[in-house]
């Protein structure tokens, strides 16, 4: 059963907050990447290149964590334990774009490749921890 996002961290989700994502390598150590997050009401949503490393683990092990930081304070966060429920390109280009202009105040993704494939994970909760915590 999904584990709401807590509305006191909610605020995360639309701002410039970098999100770490950790992921199983198939030797079992732990492959962490900074990556921009979204959320769309029920799933965590990261966007990525199929091929990519962390695109190949979290096809083959659908456990992941994140961690969200605060930008204006380092020290507030809130961590997702959950599970890649949803793997698709349909509307990643799209999505990728709307990233761009949260994150980097432009309107298309500047590092589009035309050899690139876009791809959405969504990510169910399955455990949330908020610091500090909610009241």
């Amino acid at each position: 059963m999904p584990e709401p996002i807590p509305a006191s961290h909610a605020d995360l989700f639309g701002k410039k907050a970098i999100a770490y994502l950790a992921c199983h390598l198939s030797d079992g150590g732990i492959l962490v990447n900074p990556v921009w997050v979204d959320h769309d009401g029920t799933h965590v949503v990261v966007n990525s290149a199929r091929g990519r490393l962390k695109d190949r683990r979290m096809r083959a092990d659908k456990r992941v964590t994140l961690c969200v930081t605060d930008p204006d304070d380092p020290f507030r966060y809130l961590e997702v334990r959950g599970e890649v429920v949803e793997i698709t390109s349909e509307g990643a280009a799209e999505h990728i774009d709307r990233m761009a202009r949260r994150y980097l105040g432009v309107e298309r993704y500047p590092y589009h490749r035309p050899e690139e494939e876009r791809v959405l994970y969504r990510i169910v909760p399955h455990k949330v921890l908020a610091f500090p915590p909610p009241r």
